[in-house]
Parts: C-alpha cells; sequence; structure tokens
C-alpha cells in the first residue's frame, strides 16, 4: 500500500456525492417513514464505513491508473458499476420518486443504489490491492446494503397488506 493522493478515488467519490446530493431534495414519499426504523447497529457500521471509505479512497495512491495489464480489468470492472450506479440515479431522478422507483432493481442487482457503490468501490479496492479499502468497505456495506434491504423488506411487507 502506497500512501499519497488518489485521484481515481476522487473521481469515485464525486461520483458517489453529486447523486446524493441532489437525492437531498428530491427523497422518495414515505422516505423518513422508513428510515426512522432503522437498525442503530447497521447505521453506526454504515457510517464509520463511510469515514473510512472516504478517507481510504483519497489517501492511496494504489488506486490510480496505471501502465496497462490484465489487472487493470479489475478497475474497468469497477468503473463499469459506479457508470451503472448514475444510471441508477438518472432514472431514477426521471422517475415519480416513489420508495418503489428508489428501491427498484437495475439489470436484476437489487437494491442498486446501495449495492453498485459498494461492489464498484470493492473491486476498486482489489485493483490497488489495498486491504485497508476492502475492510472499509465491507463495514460500509454490512450496514448500508443491510440498512436498504430492511426498508425493501418493509416496502415488500407493506404493499402485502395493501
Amino acid at each position: 500500500m502506497n500512501f499519497g493522493f488518489s485521484y481515481v478515488g476522487l473521481i469515485y467519490l464525486v461520483m458517489l456525492t453529486i447523486p446524493n446530493l441532489f437525492w437531498t431534495k428530491n427523497q422518495p414519499k414515505d422516505y423518513e417513514q422508513y428510515a426512522s426504523k432503522e437498525n442503530k447497529v447497521l447505521v453506526i457500521l454504515e457510517r464509520v464505513g463511510q469515514v473510512l471509505v472516504c478517507c481510504s479512497a483519497l489517501i492511496f495512491s494504489d488506486f490510480n491508473i496505471k501502465a496497462w495489464s490484465n489487472w487493470s480489468w479489475w478497475l474497468v470492472a469497477s468503473f463499469v458499476l459506479m457508470l451503472l450506479y448514475e444510471i441508477y440515479w438518472l432514472r431514477y431522478f426521471k422517475s415519480e420518486k416513489t420508495m418503489r422507483d428508489f428501491y427498484g432493481s437495475l439489470l436484476g442487482i437489487p437494491v442498486p443504489g446501495a449495492t453498485l457503490p459498494i461492489a464498484a468501490f470493492l473491486l476498486l479496492a482489489v485493483y490497488g490491492k489495498n486491504i485497508v479499502l476492502a475492510v472499509s468497505v465491507l463495514i460500509l456495506g454490512i450496514g448500508h446494503i443491510g440498512i436498504h434491504l430492511m426498508h425493501l423488506k418493509a416496502i415488500s411487507q407493506q404493499n402485502k397488506h395493501q
């Protein structure tokens, strides 16, 4: 692992942050009723993971583009997942912004707003051969994906009762 600024990490964080800033003004209808019931342990894991991932993505130069090799395919796959994440957000922002729109799968990927960036950052960690980012992503993933799967389950149960 090599300390140093990662411009690739910065690009990923910008790709992650911009749609989330727009989301703060475009949350799905009834989102707060689900958010208020989130598992506190998962919320703590999510918050700790967010800080760790942001810091790790920026302070290791391991993620910057290197000479092409077969190992570069990890970065390509990671970036494709980030592009799918952006497509997910475009689809959501063009929708009616319901919970169903927010949690609808993309290409069969469940809770894509949570799953895609976690998978992308995990592949970035593989590309950079960086265990710190990998562990950080796993902590974040347990919290973030866990929370959103709980929301999806609650939505499904509510729809069964209607």
